[in-house]
């Protein structure tokens, strides 16, 4: 018992000395032209509005990750719109990146405090479906930040929505299910031993904790490629989106991290914002983790 809590206090201290890193992801809801229902009524490619955007803004500064993926993002004109926005409100991200893949309306992007010492835009990932080849509509962000303990990378997602006009796949859980296979096949082609590296997958998944795209994202046969982190807000509560016309609340926003990063996990979870402005700024709630980053021995 004794050295069980020397070493529970010895993992404490190191995390205290530790270099940090926050990291989130936020599906921003259409930061684009889109066809929307205005208080003049239904208008196509019509912009977010500015009360909004506003909203989001207040969102991202009371986040102040060092590292902020979005979903969602329309072209680079409004991420660069956001970013001066939000420079202009106090939070400055000196950094950007873009993911330009098959969906002409809907980015991954990411804000960024650090310099970002490589970015890979994978717009070539596709998977067997219903018979023939798809490719994953929008792709896959990696992007290389240097830290004190050595390279981390993030693998940033959108998964399919649930939308779909085929039978044979309702809410098109298994073209999610194929996209995250070739996510998941893209990742271990870099770190063929993930145990030993340090990575985070992330993003707005469509998806639960219990579906086969989070199942794939975690594991390839017996290998453990990434660990879902578990995440609530202040209350307990774990939706991160909400769906209007049905009135639902899922989980469907997800941080999974690399074996060897798990323990740096700050507080072992990520956290679900649930603070002012995120009911106005999107359908979704950000999810962030802080990693406490030990540097090598």
């Amino acid at each position: 018992m004794v050295k069980k809590w020397l070493g529970l206090f010895l993992c404490a201290a190191s995390i205290a000395g530790a270099e940090t890193l926050s990291i989130a992801t936020y599906n921003v809801e259409n930061y684009g032209p889109a066809d929307r229902i205005t208080e003049a009524g239904y208008r196509t490619d019509y912009p977010k509005p500015e009360a909004e955007k506003r909203a989001l803004r207040s969102v991202i500064r009371a986040l102040d990750a060092d590292l902020l993926v979005l979903q969602e993002m329309g072209d680079a004109a409004h991420l660069e719109e956001l970013r001066r926005d939000l420079q202009s409100d106090g939070l400055t991200y000196a950094y950007a990146a873009l993911l330009v893949g098959k969906d002409a309306d809907r980015h991954v992007a990411l804000l960024s405090k650090r310099p970002l010492k490589r970015v890979t835009q994978h717009t070539d990932l596709s998977f067997a479906y219903m018979g023939s080849r798809e490719t994953v509509k929008r792709g896959l962000l990696e992007v290389v930040v240097a830290t004190e303990g050595g390279d981390l990378t993030l693998f940033a997602v959108h998964l399919k929505s649930r939308f779909t006009d085929r039978p044979d796949d309702p809410l098109s859980a298994t073209r999610r299910a194929g996209e995250a296979t070739a996510v998941r096949d893209r990742v271990l082609q870099r770190f063929p031993a993930p145990a030993t590296e340090r990575f985070v997958i992330l993003g707005d998944c469509n998806d639960d904790k219990t579906s086969k795209a989070l199942a794939h994202l975690q594991e390839r046969g017996k290998t453990t490629v990434a660990e879902l982190l578990p995440a609530t807000d202040s209350r307990g509560e774990t939706w991160t989106h909400y769906y209007a016309k049905i009135e639902s609340y899922s989980r469907v926003d997800h941080l999974l991290v690399s074996p060897l990063l798990r323990l740096a996990v700050k507080g072992g979870a990520a956290r679900i914002y649930d603070g002012p402005g995120v009911k106005e700024a999107s359908d979704h709630r950000p999810v962030i983790v802080t990693l406490a980053l030990n540097a090598p021995k």
